[in-house]
């Protein structure tokens, strides 16, 4: 099995997507180790000393000013496990929860914490033993850390609370740790407070949805080459020439794939025929601005989050000089901002495919194609109602776009008086990505079946090994009625798992 050495200097994209959803086991690495028990060194002093520290020997929050006597300080630890861990609603995925504790591993090894080395030892031990906290969907108001969430996670490393165990049954965590021999920990200064202070859910999902952008924008590109061919459009819009003219990147790499999956079609190039049309309309001819637009987001978006796990984020941190001091790293907007941006995108991306396959199913814009793509229109209604459902996805993602970050409700007494709602961004952008899938994969249902209803034309090599491939995977082609759920579930699917741009890329070579 894979392995992921957590070191002091933070890890990447692709070790969050190992650990998150590969199952990869965690190590620590000895430099880790060593920087952990200096950290623990500076705490130790400190906490000897008479003088109150925020973390150290006070209370959280706007209780800040009590000074915590040394007999109440494990006990300070443990309640504010317990008291912040007041999560509510349906649980998160455990994908997301793994992310969540790898993260948070991520920043305690970076020797800013004051954490002792057991206690990191034991959150790998956790995942490694593929224990999952019981974490729920609000709790998170994206500012002094992903609070809730990272509560009950660190509940789970008490002995306290429930959990998954790696067979998918939720148990006292208590007995999960003793059964894979695990002891629970015993907090001491400032351990409570370092294991909840962290942007670390809203970056795990920022870097699980960017994974996943990069497949769907790829499927989109192909997506859309697929319905320029059955609307018999033109690739000369695609040419790299007008592209440099206007050099925005994504762009350029949008128009380059369509380019490549349009190679050698025959279907491209007929828009002045019968029917002649001067320019197709602009969810064919403006594809790559749009999806541009969208890839040049996911790389700002990309920027951020490799800023992100390259930090140290917790309140207060244990400098290189020694100094512990009190800081508002914890506050999510640099990663909300992002989240919401993307969900614009991806709802816009998902509009301009709808567009398009409207286009595809209407006989007075299809030029030639049957309505609605029906075997016997008016007897069969063909893909009428799967335009519906695409539809209803398109208008839900535009509800999704509407930014959580421009909100802020005040909490802790009006200590914590602005907040990021970044748990809230990114709870809404995998709900987005989701339908994304969705609204591309009914525009390769229909695509795909209107490229086979040109007959005597054919499709270029790679979107006819597209449609060879998810006709493989049991999304049936043009015929007359038939119930669609499961055609359109298997297309799904298809699109989910990176079986569409697999196939095409089979014969153009990678896609950009």
């Amino acid at each position: 099995m894979h392995t992921v050495v957590v070191g002091t200097s933070g890890v990447t994209a692709s070790d969050v997507l190992a650990v998150a959803r590969g199952g990869a086991r965690v190590e620590l690495s000895g430099e880790a180790v060593s920087a952990l028990a200096a950290a623990r060194g500076i705490v130790d002093a400190l906490a000897a000393k008479p003088e109150p520290v925020y973390g150290v020997s006070t209370g959280f929050g706007a209780l800040a000013t009590r000074h915590i006597s040394p007999e109440l300080r494990a006990q300070l630890q443990r309640n504010i496990v317990r008291s912040h861990a007041a999560g509510m609603g349906p649980r998160v995925e455990r994908e997301v929860v793994r992310a969540l504790m790898f993260l948070r591993l991520k920043t305690v090894c970076s020797g800013r914490t004051g954490v002792r080395p057991e206690v990191a030892q034991t959150m790998a031990d956790v995942l490694n033993a593929g224990i999952t906290p019981v974490v729920h969907e609000y709790g998170s108001l994206g500012c002094s850390g992903d609070l809730a969430p990272l509560s009950h996670c660190a509940l789970t490393l008490m002995g306290e609370g429930d959990a998954e165990g790696p067979d998918g049954v939720v148990r006292p965590a208590g007995e999960l740790l003793a059964e894979h021999g695990i002891a629970s920990v015993e907090l001491r200064e400032k351990e409570g407070l370092a294991l909840l202070n962290g942007t670390d859910g809203m970056l795990g999902m920022l870097v699980m949805a960017l994974a996943d952008l990069d497949m769907l924008y790829k499927s989109a590109d192909i997506t859309a080459a697929l319905s320029l061919e059955a609307l018999l459009g033109t690739d000369r819009v695609l040419a790299p020439e007008l592209h440099a003219i206007r050099p925005h990147p994504g762009q350029g790499a949008s128009a380059a794939n369509m380019l490549a999956v349009l190679e050698g079609s025959e279907l491209t190039g007929h828009h002045q025929d019968d029917a002649p049309r001067v320019q197709d309309a602009y969810s064919v001819r403006c594809a790559p601005q749009v999806a541009g637009a969208g890839r040049d987001t996911l790389a700002h978006a990309r920027l951020v989050a490799e800023r992100e796990l390259a930090s140290a984020v917790d309140n207060p941190v244990v400098l290189p000089d020694g100094r512990v001091e009190s800081n508002g790293n914890f506050h999510g907007a640099p990663v909300a901002y992002v989240l919401d941006f993307l969900a614009i995108a991806v709802a816009d991306l998902a509009s301009i495919a709808e567009r398009r396959t409207d286009r595809l199913l209407d006989k007075n814009r299809s030029h030639g194609l049957p309505p609605f793509l029906a075997d016997d229109a008016g007897v069969d209604s063909g893909l009428m109602i799967a335009q519906y459902t695409q539809a209803a996805l398109v208008s839900e993602l535009k509800r999704l776009a509407v930014p959580a970050s421009a909100d802020s409700i005040p909490s802790s007494a009006m200590q914590e008086d602005h907040v990021s709602m970044g748990w809230s961004a990114a709870r809404k952008l995998r709900t987005a990505v989701d339908n994304l899938t969705r609204v591309l994969a009914v525009e390769l249902y229909a695509a795909s079946r209107a490229v086979e209803l040109r007959e005597g034309l054919r499709p270029a090599p790679a979107t006819q090994a597209a449609v060879t491939a998810v006709r493989k995977a049991g999304v049936e082609g043009p015929g007359p009625d038939r119930f669609l759920a499961p055609d359109l579930a298997a297309a799904d699917v298809f699109v989910r798992e990176g079986r569409l741009v697999e196939a095409v890329e089979a014969v153009t070579g990678p896609l950009r």
